[in-house]
């Protein structure tokens, strides 16, 4: 999402002269007795937007040394205003069709779409300046037969999507964050990847803070898609690597343990008994066009495929919840996988009991826990409320999707996806 296709970047300027075209029509028909000042000034106010439109996408987005903030923020400014003027179209073109049928215009269409454009506009706002600052704590519940009776009772947080190139050098945020998660005294914190957005010297900033994250079993960590510097143009393979490694290292110095194809064990003991449950973890399992690094039978391990099903507990991260969807789930018995990666494309509404996300137009799984029922099919769960949570037993293969704490592209989270902290706890059913 750091790219910006040269399609993408003619859609852009298309749809952007469309719609001002349009709408400085709608001016100059209109009844106003200023009617043609107001055209004017509006053909020279969209002219500017889009000189800074045209500024944005020729900035440098795969350069080494060139950063994603600046863009980032210029996109969005671009992006609050033409989002909120298309809506204004729509409403407006409703209201010519009357004259098809040589009825006459509905000019009542223009004021309900100059509202709902209001609305737009403020919304995307409040995404900016106030959800995206705002983190909830989702809590889950989930009851399983096989889970060992020293683990009843465990406390995991999983946190996800951190994405910390989107806030610059500005730590409030993540030092918050870091504080609300120690506050839940979990047992176990897991981190389901994509840590930066493009480079890992994004994390310099911050690394003390993530240093701080405190577990009793400690910090377990994955790779997502951003983490590997596919999004950029190196000047040689070796650079990639090297990115790769410091991004690697500075985790494992903050104290995180990263789980790249790889499983542990977490060991507890009560009343004289040694139980464990295992931990895997698989590097970014892509789609196209993210590439395919995970590896679920090298994770769990390569000389045994059986134990993909063996009598173990077991939780899987995986950065990409379509891993479970095609893979995890019809090959293995994993009791728990837990994923990232789709940020609810943060936008997400809960009104009258449902939810919705753009994001269920690309994920099946695109926010909260799933299971498939009798016949194989997935079941929707939906997010958990924030007091109360939501308990579920792990009779099947089941996933939890965290929708993130960061952003990509555009740092703005609509409606209902502020940033998710998960408070998962495990119970001996």
């Amino acid at each position: 999402m750091m790219r910006l296709p040269i399609a993408v970047i003619i859609t852009l300027f298309v749809v952007s002269i469309l719609t001002d075209f349009y709408i400085w029509t709608d001016i100059r028909q209109g009844k106003s007795r200023n009617r043609w000042a107001w055209s004017n000034a509006y053909a020279i106010a969209s002219f500017l937007l889009w000189i800074f439109l045209g500024v944005t996408v020729a900035l440098p987005r795969r350069n080494v040394d060139g950063g994603v903030y600046a863009i980032m923020w210029m996109l969005t400014v671009y992006l609050s205003i033409y989002i909120p003027k298309l809506i204004y179209c729509i409403f407006s073109i409703l209201g010519r069709i009357p004259l098809i049928f040589r009825g006459k215009r509905w000019y009542w269409m223009n004021y309900i779409g100059g509202a709902t454009a209001i609305i737009g506009f403020a919304l995307i706002w409040h995404g900016i300046l106030y959800t995206r600052t705002h983190t909830q704590t989702v809590n889950l519940t989930v009851n399983s037969k096989r889970l060992p009776d020293s683990f009843d009772g465990y406390r995991i947080v999983q946190i996800s999507d951190l994405h910390l190139g989107t806030w610059g050098t500005n730590v409030k945020f993540l030092s918050e964050f870091v504080n609300t998660v120690n506050n839940l005294k979990p047992d176990l914190i897991v981190f389901t990847g994509d840590i930066v957005n493009q480079k890992a010297d994004e994390l310099k900033p911050f690394e003390k803070i993530l240093s701080k994250l405190e577990a009793t079993d400690g910090v377990y960590s994955i790779l997502g898609n951003h983490d590997y510097g596919d999004y950029i143009d190196w000047p040689s393979m070796e650079a990639k690597t090297a990115n790769l490694e410091t991004l690697k290292k500075i985790q494992e110095d903050a104290g995180w343990k990263m789980l790249n194809n790889s499983h542990d064990y977490i060991v507890r003991s009560t009343s004289g008994r040694r139980d464990s449950i295992t931990l895997i973890g698989v590097e970014n399992w892509g789609e196209p066009p993210f590439a395919k690094y995970g590896d679920l039978q090298s994770a769990y391990p390569a000389d045994n495929r059986h134990n993909l099903r063996d009598n173990n507990f077991k939780i899987l991260l995986t950065h990409n919840p379509e891993h479970w969807v095609q893979e995890v789930r019809k090959r293995t018995n994993i009791d728990l996988s837990l994923s990232g990666h789709t940020h609810a494309m943060q936008a997400s509404f809960d009104a009258f009991g449902k939810r919705f996300s753009p994001a269920a137009l690309r994920y099946q799984t695109w926010g909260g826990f799933y299971t498939e029922n009798g016949i194989g099919e997935i079941e929707d769960f939906g997010n958990p409320e924030t007091t109360g949570g939501l308990e579920r037993n792990l009779d099947k293969p089941s996933l939890y999707v965290n929708i993130g704490a960061g952003e990509v592209a555009m740092p703005f989270r609509v409606g209902a996806s502020n940033p998710e902290i998960t408070l998962i706890t495990l119970k001996k059913e």
